[in-house]
């Protein structure tokens, strides 16, 4: 089984980004005009993201 360490709340994404839960939930479902998608799993109402895949979506967004 993998480490729960690389799974990431929303409240973590968002500390990592920088910027509001609300926020960090817009650019998770897609609503920010100009930014991708950010990969998630979604358990039930938890939505969590994986250390790797936010790592990813940021260099994918630096190119833009």
């Amino acid at each position: 089984m993998e480490n729960t360490s690389t799974m990431l709340t929303i409240k973590e994404v968002a500390s990592i980004l920088r910027c509001s839960k609300a926020h960090a939930l817009n650019v998770i479902c897609g609503r920010v005009p100009g930014l991708p998608k950010l990969t998630h799993l979604t358990i039930g109402r938890r939505k969590v993201i994986r250390k790797d895949w936010l790592e990813s979506w940021i260099d994918a967004s630096k190119s833009r």
